[in-house]
């Protein structure tokens, strides 16, 4: 299971520095981007999430009632570049300015290369690739106002497992390598750091209800060299120590979070 059941349910580290700190989450409604705004909200991050999924988000909000500072929803579709203009814009207006941002929007929908067509490319380009860009584009007014900031991109170590039945989505995930490089040579010397967490094979609702079967089961325990199964927490945690404080000399770095497989 990738749910928890409060603001700070599974999360032991106290992160001072992200107390109070304005954030903003793609994809934050359900799966690794659910736990992420959970473990935010649970060091008193001001969280802001946008989504598509408007029933997850509640119930995601519903969960943290308890929170100091309730999640915010902004419903875009951020391969809309305006609409996710827009939700960066409301949640700063809500907070104040973004001081982390996580691009971790992606949807690794399988398709076969020999047949997938232009609009089906672009559509996988436009939701696992695009979005990481102009968000980040988006909030550097924001981080350079503040004299600093923190942009976290997720991954995925597909290409790295190098995965079938994928190649678009891989080819997107592996560009986040060279996007995080670059950007983070380009805002350094805004103290702007920009990191990657490269996630495994994560057991969130979605994989485990179309992508993981007996043999998936057997990969995970023949590659993975810790037992057990990666959960969306184990990510947000990497995620949380990324957008602290306390790896304020850490940028252009990749994280991979994945027992091992690697």
């Amino acid at each position: 299971m990738s749910q928890n059941t409060g603001p700070a349910a599974a999360y032991t580290a106290r992160y001072p520095s992200l107390q109070g700190v304005p954030v903003f989450v793609t994809g934050g409604a359900t799966g690794i981007g659910a736990d992420i705004v959970r473990a935010f909200a649970a060091q008193g991050a001001k969280v802001g999430f946008v989504d598509i999924d408007e029933a997850g988000a509640q119930a995601l909000i519903d969960s943290l009632v308890g929170a100091a500072t309730p999640p915010r929803f902004v419903r875009g579709d951020v391969t809309d570049i305006e609409q996710l203009r827009v939700a960066v814009a409301a949640t700063r207006a809500a907070f104040g300015d973004i001081g982390v941002l996580v691009n971790n929007v992606a949807n690794d929908q399988r398709h076969d290369f020999a047949t997938l067509d232009v609009a089906r490319f672009d559509a996988t380009v436009a939701v696992n690739l695009r979005p990481a860009y102009f968000a980040a584009q988006a909030v550097l007014p924001d981080m350079k106002r503040r004299g600093q900031g923190a942009i976290v991109n997720i991954g995925s170590a597909s290409w790295l497992m190098k995965s079938a039945d994928l190649t678009a989505y891989t080819t997107c995930k592996s560009a986040m390598m060279g996007f995080t490089r670059s950007l983070a040579a380009e805002l350094g010397r805004d103290r702007i750091r920009v990191n990657q967490v490269i996630p495994g094979w994560v057991m969130t609702d979605k994989q485990l209800k179309l992508w993981v079967d007996a043999e998936g089961e057997q990969a995970m325990d023949r590659n993975q060299l810790l037992p057990g199964r990666l959960q969306g927490q184990d990510i947000a945690s990497m995620v949380l120590f990324l957008a602290a404080e306390d790896s304020r000399m850490i940028t252009a770095q990749a994280m991979l979070v994945d027992a091992g497989w690697v």
